[in-house]
């Protein structure tokens, strides 16, 4: 006789145990699905992660190749300014030289010798820069040489930079004509390397102790043809403030200037950057009040040196 009961058992353990294989498999094609997934998403994170720092990556690129491009273009116009303002000296500009006290229209030059100081000539700067003025300093190269960066600043602000020899010891200076341009170029050696501009040259001189008369006269008038030879004009004044010749007052610096001044429509001023000379930093504002009531306009030697 078939064991019906046996019989059922087995069909019952079969059913639980297919039962228990289905939920295994399922468990397994679930958490195979879920790990699937988790990859895809890590992938996927990974893409974006990769994306964002490409984008972060370029936008860096692009931003220093910006900067550069900007650099490059501020570098190119500020080469372009700085030849702008390189001097130089053709036959107008020798005309205008020989003509400079002659002007139909009033105009003054506001020059200064012996700088730069460190005591005298930035408070200069600082007036000029506040009442908007360029003026024109006859530098020594041997201050320069002590303060480069004072000569760099005045250059830089617009101011004209010409030469007044290095030493200023008039037994070196006028030794012979020969003398006279050497003194020159080391000057204009000291004045390149202040400003950082290897081409500049002012082509213009002021004679120490003026180009007219004194004990050196006769070198002073041979060296004239040796400037010329190298394109060097040279320019004294034709109104002082007399600050190297006892006067220590504003007052004074008025009283002396009105000797001369209302004589000419154009006007070279004479006056002194020397470290002793600080009455002349001082007075400037007044100076310049003086020269604005009288109805002049300032000029530098860049619209005489073309």
């Amino acid at each position: 006789m078939i064991n019906i009961g046996g019989t059922m058992d087995l069909i019952s353990i079969r059913r639980k145990y297919n039962n228990i294989r289905n939920i295994i498999i399922a468990s397994f094609i679930f958490v195979l699905f879920i790990v699937i997934m988790l990859i895809i998403t890590e992938q996927i994170k990974k893409n974006n992660y990769e994306k964002i720092y490409l984008s972060y990556v370029n936008q860096c690129i692009q931003a220093d190749e910006l900067k550069q491009k900007k650099a490059e273009e501020e570098e190119a116009a500020r080469q372009e300014a700085l030849k702008a303002k390189l001097p130089e000296l053709t036959d107008e500009g020798k005309n205008n030289i020989a003509n400079i006290y002659h002007s139909d229209t009033k105009r003054v030059f506001l020059t200064f010798d012996d700088g730069p100081s460190s005591s005298v000539t930035p408070l200069i700067l600082d007036t000029l820069k506040q009442e908007n003025i360029k003026a024109t300093f006859f530098v020594l190269g041997s201050r320069v040489e002590l303060n480069p960066e004072i000569t760099k600043r005045a250059y830089e602000e617009g101011h004209y930079i010409a030469s007044h020899g290095y030493s200023h010891v008039y037994s070196q200076i006028y030794a012979s004509p020969q003398s006279v341009i050497d003194e020159y170029n080391k000057s204009l050696t000291a004045i390149r390397n202040a400003i950082g501009v290897q081409e500049y040259n002012p082509h213009l001189f002021r004679y120490p102790g003026g180009f007219s008369g004194g004990k050196y006269a006769n070198i002073k008038k041979q060296s004239v043809q040796l400037l010329d030879a190298n394109n060097i004009a040279h320019v004294d004044w034709n109104a002082l403030t007399s600050d190297a010749a006892g006067c220590t007052t504003t007052e004074q610096f008025l009283a002396e200037l009105e000797k001369t001044v209302p004589k000419h429509n154009s006007v070279v001023v004479l006056m002194h950057d020397a470290g002793s000379k600080k009455a002349t930093a001082e007075a400037l504002p007044t100076i310049i009040s003086y020269f604005r009531d009288r109805g002049y306009e300032f000029e530098n030697f860049y619209s005489i040196i073309k």
